[in-house]
């Protein structure tokens, strides 16, 4: 039964994102092929007659982020419920390769640098519990197709898929930010060049969608995605230094102008895949908010729109059961049926906001 929903104990940032964390685990884990010792995320609630597990490989991809930072948030003040979000995760990593074929790679290069961010990140957190990283293979073959489709084709960038006829932000943008992780900068940065040439839009300061190689040469699709910004923010960050830094400040300047609601918070994009697209740009705006060296405006910039975006989505949410819904836009309620995505993407906005408190204290 749908009811509004009750608020016991205090309203803060690391209780929005502990009950979300928590309602995305009662309605939407599972397992892969039923085996134990794996999980992965439903692709829907209620859970769709003989679709309950169907593929959508990059969503696992940012679950599996998801539990990252609900461990790193839980490791002061709960250790034990910290422990138990890292193990979710190996699992999680264990349950996305077994539903892959066994296999770590698929045709899209999107997709493995998602997950070849998350597992990166999965391997520090297990460094870091004093734990042995497991997935080097898996990081060393997902970094091996990315950088195969780093090609002087179309001046540069990276394909988005295995046809190689299409180089988008979608894919250019992870995999700078994960070169920019592993260590190679110069990778990073001229991937980030090929995307400030070739894909930057002047006019509005965001990155538009990808160019199509066709029979008639270019073609420019000037789509603008809210996640497409947030990768090229959190590679901006990474690599630092004052030029990387001020074109972080323009873009954070930009989303505000042009990618937000007339009550301040950060715009969406429905269901599906588009569920999770907001969601991954407060990740790399909270990143922003928190990085040395970025002007004090532009980091409260990307605070206000983080905590606002939280805000109306905390604010539709619904009881279902002992877990809550929430909404895929800033001023709805939430109703099921809803997508993993968008609870996916509320979870993240949650995560964001808490870092940025607990980082800032």
């Amino acid at each position: 039964m749908l009811t509004p929903p009750d608020s016991p104990g205090p309203d803060t940032p690391a209780s929005r994102a502990q009950a979300a964390a928590e309602s995305v685990e009662t309605l939407f884990a599972a397992r892969a092929f039923g085996l134990p010792g794996n999980r992965l995320g439903r692709i829907a609630f209620p859970r769709p007659g003989g679709r309950g597990l169907a593929w959508h490989y990059w969503w696992q991809a940012h679950y599996l982020d998801a539990l990252l930072d609900g461990h790193l948030r839980l490791r002061t003040p709960n250790p034990a419920g910290a422990d138990a979000a890292l193990r979710r995760a190996v699992r999680l990593a264990r349950g996305i390769r077994l539903r892959n074929g066994a296999r770590w790679t698929n045709s899209y290069f999107d997709d493995m640098a998602w997950l070849a961010l998350a597992l990166q990140r999965l391997d520090g957190c297990l460094i870091d519990a004093g734990r042995r990283p497991r997935h080097r293979p898996a990081r060393a073959a997902l970094g091996a197709a990315l950088r195969s489709a780093v090609t002087p084709e179309l001046g540069g960038g990276v394909y988005w898929n295995t046809r190689r006829d299409f180089k988008n932000t979608p894919a250019t943008a992870p995999a700078a930010l994960y070169f920019a992780r592993a260590g190679d900068s110069k990778q990073a940065a001229g991937l980030l060049a090929w995307l400030r040439l070739r894909l930057w839009d002047a006019q509005s300061g965001l990155y538009l969608d990808g160019i199509q190689r066709t029979a008639d040469g270019e073609k420019l699709r000037r789509a603008v995605y809210t996640y497409n910004q947030g990768p090229v923010l959190g590679a901006l960050t990474s690599l630092g230094g004052g030029h990387n830094l001020r074109q972080a400040e323009s873009l954070i300047a930009a989303v505000r102008a042009r990618l937000t609601t007339p009550e301040g918070s950060l715009r969406t994009h429905g269901s599906g895949d588009g569920g999770l697209f907001t969601g991954i740009l407060t990740r790399y705006l909270a990143e922003a908010a928190l990085t040395p060296g970025l002007a004090p405006d532009a980091a409260g910039t990307a605070r206000n729109l983080v905590e606002a975006t939280a805000a109306a989505l905390w604010e539709g949410r619904r009881s279902v059961g002992c877990a809550s819904i929430f909404p895929s836009a800033p001023g709805t309620a939430a109703a099921p049926p809803v997508d993993l995505s968008t609870q996916l993407q509320a979870l993240l906005v949650f995560e964001a906001e808490a870092r940025i408190e607990r980082q800032a204290a």
